[in-house]
């Protein structure tokens, strides 16, 4: 097997990789070693900005094959036949830490998923929890902030966190989540994902749909407690991305089982309950789960700063027969999450091996910018309407229009008759065993007995009341009591 040639980013064959060009044997290096000069250069340049929520992440490549006829709720092509594989990849994320953090912590997990159909690539961004902390976009940032590193002291604080939530009731049920056994997964490959927000699919006949994605594991939910977690981040920071990183080279190809909740888009304005808010969840006495499909993962990256740190998602990547709802969450991050990429890797980020559409042909006018190589032909126009072919509008919209009415300006979430921040926080605790119980009052009490504002602990503490006089009661004597030694 022939010595392959070290060379420059040009293609030039390099000399000497282990000398530096000097004056003399001893002298000082010149500018004009453009060897060294490019390599440092780009050294300098190795790393882009992280993104500001979900830094720290682990990825892996796989399939999506269909198990069941789903056509009867949308015309989704990649959904369309039983038995249908579309090639897949995850970001597996934790959310509040930073890239340099570790992975067994108490926090949220992203579950990013980007399918790649052959009507473009369809983008599906949740968690591994089916609600979240808060309703509304514009208060987003203000959420992040209190859980990042204080500005001043420059770590997580407790009385930021617990301040924020004491003055958002809405992020009770998601509370619960968090400080229940769920909190902490013990691997990716063992914790579910869920789409969180509510979507619409639409049918051939133009039917329309909302929906909800469940991805249940099918290794098991497997989950840490704290003193677990905190040995497993001694042993090993990575220990998630050690886990799938492993599973799938030993040929452990970790999968999910993908059921949908489906709501006919006529009962959303009298449900019970506002069903686009994204702190609830659809009991699935009113909308059974109905299986879809199954995830499968079965290759690592070959370079997970190349293809997990510069994977990029939308979920405003649809694709015809799935769209929207008005969930006001999900409709800000059909601009936030855009926006980042554009930000982190540039305008042409889609163009990236990881992100470009693999079973479909990108063709519009879209030109030039940072790292373009999509350039056309020479006769090719960079305008709409032209009289020499060029790509044209289809006048198919992807999914099924939405009524709307009223005035313009900032408004509360229209209410539903039985809307209410705490009630299903307190079903969730109602439905956990008195371990879970034990564990989920002692987590809560934990964080929330370091506050040092008596005002802040008694505005949650009358949060945990109003979801259940039992959950609440626990948590206050748990909190008195580790203020009290």
């Amino acid at each position: 097997m022939s010595q392959r040639v070290l060379t420059t980013e040009s293609g030039a064959p390099v000399a000497d990789n282990q000398n530096s060009a000097t004056a003399g044997a001893g002298g000082p290096i010149l500018l004009q070693d453009q060897h060294l000069l490019e390599k440092l250069a780009r050294f300098n340049r190795e790393r882009i900005p992280e993104r500001v929520v979900h830094a720290r992440g682990s990825g892996a490549y796989g399939y999506f094959e269909v198990t069941d006829d789903v056509t009867g709720f949308t015309r989704a092509d990649f959904l369309s036949e039983v038995g249908r594989r579309t090639e897949t990849f995850i970001r597996f994320s934790t959310v509040a830490d930073s890239l340099g953090g570790a992975d067994a912590v108490r926090d949220p997990r992203g579950f990013a998923l980007k399918f790649y159909t052959n009507e473009g690539n369809y983008d599906l961004v949740g968690n591994n929890t089916p609600v979240f902390f808060i309703k509304d976009p514009v208060k987003f940032p203000d959420f992040i902030h209190s859980q990042k590193r204080d500005p001043f002291t420059g770590r997580q604080e407790p009385d930021n966190v617990w301040d924020f939530w004491a003055n958002s009731p809405e992020a009770t049920h998601q509370v619960t989540w968090l400080m229940g056994d769920r909190g902490i997964p013990a691997s990716y490959r063992h914790m579910n994902g869920f789409g969180s927000h509510t979507y619409q699919w639409t049918n051939a006949a133009g039917e329309a749909f909302f929906v909800k994605y469940h991805f249940k594991t099918n290794q098991g939910v497997r989950s840490l407690s704290a003193e677990q977690a905190a040995e497993q981040v001694g042993k090993d920071a990575n220990s998630h991305q050690t886990d799938l990183l492993q599973a799938i080279e030993r040929g452990v190809n970790p999968s999910w089982t993908l059921y949908v909740q489906v709501m006919p888009t006529a009962e959303a304005a009298d449900y019970r309950f506002n069903p686009f808010d994204v702190t609830k969840v659809w009991p699935h006495a009113d909308h059974p789960l109905q299986r879809v499909g199954r995830l499968v993962l079965d290759r690592n990256p070959d370079n997970v700063f190349a293809e997990v740190e510069q994977a990029a998602f939308s979920p405003n990547n649809f694709v015809p027969g799935i769209g929207p709802s008005p969930d006001k969450m999900l409709q800000g991050r059909l601009f936030a999450y855009a926006d980042a990429q554009r930000y982190r890797l540039g305008i042409n980020h889609t163009q990236l091996p990881v992100n470009a559409p693999r079973a479909a042909v990108v063709d519009n006018y879209g030109r030039d910018g940072l790292h373009a190589t999509r350039y056309g032909s020479r006769q090719d126009k960079n305008y709409e309407p032209n009289s020499y072919a060029g790509p044209a509008q289809t006048g198919a919209a992807l999914a099924s229009p939405l009524a709307v009415h009223g005035w313009t300006g900032t408004h509360e979430a229209p209410l539903h008759a039985k809307d209410d921040d705490f009630f299903q926080a307190g079903e969730l605790y109602r439905l956990m065993s008195a371990d879970e119980k034990d564990r989920l009052v002692a987590n809560i009490a934990g964080g929330l007995s370091q506050v040092t504002r008596d005002d802040v602990i008694e505005k949650n503490l009358a949060h945990f009341h109003a979801a259940d006089a039992d959950y609440g009661k626990r948590v206050e004597e748990a909190v008195r009591a580790l203020r009290e030694d």
